[in-house]
């Protein structure tokens, strides 16, 4: 592709461990990348993620880039940008309470039902992250390697999915990580997220440039891909880093500012 105006990331697992701080390699590769190009992160993360995992380990930003960062929680339903004084919302897709209470319950009750409902995890099974309803098998904090051991072939996270889907006919229920099933309104994705981003910043998809570890068909990140949006399979951070490397050799180094 041509030079993008706008590189994209998933988060967990593309630029930092799942649930961790983005490593010092990492924050250096955004903060030159802002220099060139706007940069958006968008995944099912909760915003409170974002800010621990991204924004604290950005610091040293001058206010043009972080007037090109774009920050995408909960796969795009909440959508933030910098005011010139913080990181505030642009828009949120919050579910309503009754339909909050309808995912909780259809998650724990199928998840039970089929045996997936684990008594030893990491943190909370269920979150309510606003705009989004999140089962992860396993716990928030579940380490990295028991989430990739729990299902490996993606089965448990259908079997869940295609039980709750039909309970709650309003809203999506799709995979998310390696253990969990996120929740949404109808209609919303990573897909309807960059689609927005485009809209709100007038860069087409085309010129877009996407980075995820999950770009598989049936993938949380594979909606990106499916709607022509130039995409990058990585495999972890440090893979992600050294492909910014690659990209960053690429584009023009702008003036000294």
């Amino acid at each position: 592709m041509t030079t993008p105006r706008l590189v994209a990331f998933d988060l967990d697992d593309t630029l930092a461990p799942s649930k961790g701080q983005i490593d010092d390699r990492i924050a250096d590769l955004l903060r030159e990348l802002l220099r060139r190009v706007d940069v958006a992160i968008i995944s099912g993360g909760n915003e409170e993620q974002f800010r621990n995992q991204v924004i604290a380990r950005l610091t040293i930003l001058d206010d043009v880039d972080h007037s090109r960062l774009h920050l995408l929680p909960t796969c795009g339903t909440r959508y933030l940008r910098h005011d010139s004084t913080a990181y505030t919302t642009v828009y949120a897709h919050d579910l309503s309470d009754t339909e909050k209470s309808a995912a909780l319950t259809a998650l724990r009750e199928e998840a039970e039902r089929l045996g997936l409902w684990e008594s030893e995890t990491w943190g909370e099974i269920l979150e309510d992250r606003g705009s989004q309803i999140t089962f992860s098998a396993l716990g928030q904090q579940a380490p990295r390697d028991a989430k990739h051991a729990w299902d490996p072939t993606g089965e448990r996270r259908a079997a869940l999915r295609d039980a709750v889907a039909p309970r709650l006919p309003g809203l999506e229920v799709r995979s998310g990580g390696s253990t969990s099933i996120d929740i949404t309104r109808a209609g919303i994705d990573k897909a309807y997220g960059m689609t927005r981003l485009a809209e709100l910043t007038g860069i087409p998809l085309a010129d877009m440039l996407f980075y995820g570890d999950r770009l598989d068909e049936g993938g949380n990140d594979y909606p990106v891909l499916a709607i022509g949006v130039p995409s990058v399979a990585v495999e972890g951070w440090q893979d992600t880093a050294d492909k910014l490397d690659a990209l960053l050799a690429t584009l023009p180094v702008p003036a000294a500012r």
